[in-house]
């Protein structure tokens, strides 16, 4: 990951929708009626921006390239299971981007000052936690769709389709706050909004059931482990290397 240090780089631009979403509600904010203040907004799309450095995976389109080209055989001759390769390398990225997190965010508090806060110890300790959960979670996610690629070769086009609800549902866009009441009760159900939302409404100090939210994604992370583990399974039934 060091070595290919540049493309870092652009891999934590790419990241920075939130940033340009900070700007769009902050206006809006001076407009409208939205519970929240543009120093509220301003904070909590940067702990947006951070917790999405955390948690972005990319597994499927590793895992369907190796199905594909038939390299997944050569990891079911070693004597661990092939997703902890996975694992070590995104482990490994955030170490390697991390840098470049750190200066993005002093350039932000640079351009707004204000918007700097301290979050106490505690709010640090549930944040960390949260961040631990979502990654984990996310990984399942996109591990367990991963796993159509012994049946498709698209099995990347289900990760996209899903990546439609993660956007909107996750509190990327905006904070689930101003959403519709039944609307955002309807979402708290869901794995997404402990992707992005919860840990960063955590930092930033928003109101929040902590409760509830770590157990809430802690059932879903044992929920999709369980049908990763049974696609995996019947997905090996199926598997040959390509070519084979």
């Amino acid at each position: 990951m060091v070595e290919y240090r540049a493309e870092l780089f652009f891999w934590v631009l790419s990241g920075s929708l939130p940033i340009i979403l900070m700007g769009v509600w902050i206006e809006a904010s001076e407009s409208g009626n939205f519970g929240l203040s543009s120093l509220e907004f301003a904070r909590y799309f940067l702990a947006v921006f951070l917790t999405r450095q955390f948690t972005i995976v990319w597994v499927i389109w590793d895992f369907e390239r190796n199905v594909l080209e038939g390299k997944l055989s050569f990891r079911l001759l070693q004597p661990i299971d092939p997703v902890w390769h996975d694992v070590a390398r995104h482990v490994s990225e955030r170490f390697a981007r991390f840098p470049f997190v750190i200066v993005l965010i002093g350039l932000f508090i640079w351009l707004y000052p204000d918007a700097a806060w301290l979050p106490s110890l505690s709010q640090i300790v549930y944040y960390m936690g949260a961040i631990a959960i979502a990654f984990i979670l996310r990984f399942l996610m996109q591990y367990t769709a991963a796993m159509m690629a012994f049946w498709t070769e698209r099995a990347t086009a289900i990760e996209q389709f899903l990546y439609l609800f993660y956007i909107f549902l996750s509190g990327m866009v905006a904070p689930l706050s101003v959403f519709p009441s039944l609307v955002r009760e309807i979402a708290l159900w869901t794995p997404f909004p402990y992707l992005i939302h919860f840990p960063s409404a955590i930092l930033v100090g928003f109101e929040v059931q902590l409760g509830r939210g770590f157990l809430i994604s802690l059932g879903w992370c044992l929920i999709v482990f369980v049908l990763n583990r049974w696609l995996w399974r019947l997905g090996l039934k199926k598997y040959s290397g390509m070519g084979a």
